[in-house]
């Protein structure tokens, strides 16, 4: 294999301005989708059926239809009916948006997950039901779900090169200019192909520090 430390050099600049990118829209993304999941979860959990079926209908056809249909949508459909968003808000918005139906899933599992007796208990206690919800429900519920929430996180990483389809240019967006301008493509791959791994696995490893920190 011809390999050119120069080229990685060369590429290590457009590789930074990529990863903070990218970062960015792993940091926001993930917070809109937990945000917004718990949201979705709680209003499918609403005692009439004119709010559980908007909700359910709306996540079902986001969690059904491709991200990549969603970022082409928001961002040449959008305009065209009076609402312009910049190329980077548009990706951390469908990123958020399309995995806050997954994350809602997982809310929904932990809620189920909680024993009948933390109710009751709540209800004997005379407890009103925001602070049910808040002190007794969701601190058990959230510690429960903490993994898979870790899994979407990792998942979302792996799709932020969807939106160099969008002009949004994170790490592959930059990698790919370098390549076009330097026609070398071995070197700035694997470069990103290595930080993709780097940001995984200490991803995994803060999730599961944080995992540890509220079983105890």
């Amino acid at each position: 294999m011809n390999w050119d430390w120069d080229a990685v050099r060369d590429f290590m600049p457009l590789f930074r301005e990529g990863l903070v990118v990218t970062l960015q829209v792993l940091a926001v993304g993930s917070l809109i989708a937990f945000t917004l999941g718990l949201v979705w979860a709680l209003l499918m959990r609403a005692p009439t059926r004119w709010v559980r079926w908007p909700v359910g209908t709306v996540t079902e056809f986001v969690r059904d239809t491709p991200l990549l249909v969603q970022l082409f949508f928001l961002f040449y459909v959008l305009p065209e009916w009076g609402l312009t968003l910049s190329a980077m808000t548009t990706g951390v918005v469908a990123i958020g948006l399309h995995y806050s139906t997954y994350t809602m899933q997982v809310y929904r599992a932990g809620i189920e997950g909680v024993p009948p007796g933390q109710w009751e208990a709540a209800i004997a206690l005379n407890l009103s039901r925001a602070r049910t919800w808040r002190a007794v429900i969701l601190p058990q519920a959230v510690r429960r779900v903490v993994p898979a929430l870790g899994n979407y996180v990792i998942a979302m990483l792996k799709d932020t090169p969807m939106l160099m389809a969008i002009t949004v240019l994170e790490m592959l967006g930059r990698a790919r200019l370098f390549s076009q301008a330097s026609f070398r493509f071995t070197e700035p791959l694997t470069v990103i192909g290595v930080a993709f791994i780097v940001i995984s696995s200490l991803a995994s490893l803060l999730l599961r520090t944080l995992e540890r920190r509220l079983v105890r």
